[in-house]
């Protein structure tokens, strides 16, 4: 009896099975496809290779490990909490979360993630890179107003490949899409040569705008009318290029390093078009018929790019006709200069610090860049803002500070910034950058629009009707008092950033 019953099953299971429908082609990829002769064993070698003189132990534990087993052993030797004696937390942690101040962790040893919350927030055993964590302190324990998603706006350039130059004439590196990817419209490069050292004579595909951070250069350009220029240039002094001009950077007597920012966020500095590989991947005949020349006096041109390379002393005077080739056309004017000394301009002075706009109003040349140089003093901040018309892209050049993006509708998040640390801020999003450190914090804002523009909050405020602005937030007539109808730019501050009271900053 058992026996036909059997069989009877037997039978309808290979009913249903020749009956069910055949799989999909295609269904499974060519690499799952891969895995499933590896487990039919099929041409699969050895699982278990022979390992070296003195090796010991198994590659792979048994099938018994695999789900549950009574005999399993559970340590609890390696907590996922770390004891109180084992940290200490820091000044303001304990504060409400949405007061949000600045923690400052660089002195603690093991710092944790904990804001507010009586000082009860999550702990973490690790592992951690807690140099990371004590640079970006709002990102590990983050203010309680930061909420939702809000891509990335912070790139160390210390993170970027540093592609050297030959002989160690220099190096660059560089921070694009690539590496940030919300900085769709901007990509920058931070470039040294050594002394006298060169960038070789190039052009792009896009426009270059440059500050120059430390040393000095001589730059050489010729435009679309045969118009030359040559032109020395020093610590925070600019210069512009359109896409498609040619020039040559080359080092003063004690070096240079300049920051470099492009208007496409693909740009790459390994893209750019290169004197020597023109030379190198166009036919001798050719360029001997181009130049009017023998093939012969091509036999030494560079076998590969040159990129950075040394170079010799170049004499003082600009106007040394060495230095200084003019031809018919003559000279670029003054007033549609590539270069533009920007370290001879005074700062605009305000409560916390100063600011420097440079534009089309002053700079025709750089169409489509309009730059603010920001000194925020300790404590103080750029006031809380958005810009109109273009993204804005930072780069810190000394100092430390911090920054929230508020974005549409209702996300947040706070990034902390050091020395050599680019930032982005996508067009109309609100941010501030607040001085988070004991000197000076000193950057760049870069936009891509023809006259420098933004949006104060506060200003926005004083210049709506009181009534309006106290139905919307609830402010006090004295509050409502204290509401600027110009625009601060920068607002001063403590250096002790446990300071909730302003009012006397505005007596």
């Amino acid at each position: 009896m058992r026996t036909g019953t059997s069989l009877i099953a037997a039978s309808a299971l290979l009913s249903a099975v020749f009956a069910a429908p055949a799989p999909a082609p295609n269904r499974v990829k060519a690499r799952q496809e891969s895995a499933v002769q590896f487990l039919d064993n099929t041409n699969n070698p050895t699982a278990t290779p022979y390992g070296p003189e003195g090796a010991s132990g198994s590659l792979r534990g048994g099938l018994e490990l695999a789900g549950f087993n009574p005999t399993n052993l559970i340590s609890s030797y390696d907590p996922a909490v770390v004891p109180s004696s084992a940290f200490s937390v820091g000044p303001l942690q304990t504060a409400s979360a949405d007061t949000g101040f600045y923690l400052d962790l660089s002195r603690i040893e093991n710092p944790q993630p904990i804001r507010g919350a009586g000082g009860k927030s999550p702990t973490d055993p690790g592992p951690r890179n807690r140099m990371l964590e004590k640079q970006n302190p709002d990102l590990y324990a983050p203010p309680g107003t930061d909420s939702g998603d809000v891509a990335n706006a912070k790139w160390p350039l210390g993170l970027s490949h540093n592609r050297h130059g030959l002989n160690g004439a220099g190096f660059a590196r560089q921070q694009n899409v690539d590496l940030l990817p919300v900085a769709k419209n901007m990509a920058g490069v931070d470039m040294h040569l050594e002394p006298y050292a060169y960038r070789e004579l190039h052009w792009h595909q896009a426009n270059e705008w440059s500050y120059i951070l430390n040393g000095s250069v001589r730059l050489n350009a010729v435009n679309e009318a045969g118009e030359t220029t040559t032109d020395d240039l020093s610590a925070g002094d600019v210069w512009f290029f359109p896409a498609g001009i040619p020039h040559s950077i080359q080092a003063g007597p004690t070096g240079v390093e300049f920051l470099l920012v492009f208007d496409e966020g693909s740009f790459s500095e390994d893209n750019t078009f290169l004197l020597s590989e023109l030379f190198a991947r166009n036919p001798k005949s050719v360029l001997a018929k181009d130049l009017r020349v023998d093939i012969s006096a091509l036999d030494h041109i560079p076998q590969d790019q040159l990129y950075i390379f040394n170079g010799s002393a170049y004499p003082a005077n600009v106007s040394d006709p060495l230095n200084n080739i003019t031809g018919p056309a003559g000279v670029i004017p003054n007033k549609n200069s590539y270069t533009y000394h920007f370290s001879e301009q005074a700062p605009y002075e305000v409560p916390g610090g100063s600011v420097k706009i440079i534009d089309t109003q002053t700079f025709p040349a750089a169409f489509d860049f309009a730059v603010g140089l920001f000194t925020i003093k300790p404590g103080a901040m750029r006031e809380l803002h958005w810009h109109t018309t273009s993204d804005e892209w930072d780069f810190i050049i000394s100092g430390q500070g911090r920054l929230t993006l508020f974005q549409a509708p209702q996300a947040s998040r706070t990034f902390d910034f050091q020395a050599g640390d680019v930032g982005y801020v996508p067009v109309v999003t609100a941010h501030y950058l607040e001085n988070t450190g004991t000197e000076d914090l000193v950057y760049l804002e870069v936009l891509q629009a023809p006259i420098y523009n933004d949006i104060s909050v506060a200003q926005w405020l004083g210049l709506t009707p009181k009534q309006v602005v106290k139905e919307h937030l609830g402010f006090s007539d004295d509050t409502l008092n204290r509401l600027p109808k110009i625009k601060p730019f920068i607002l001063p501050g403590d250096t002790d950033l446990g300071q909730t009271n302003f009012t006397s900053e505005n007596e």
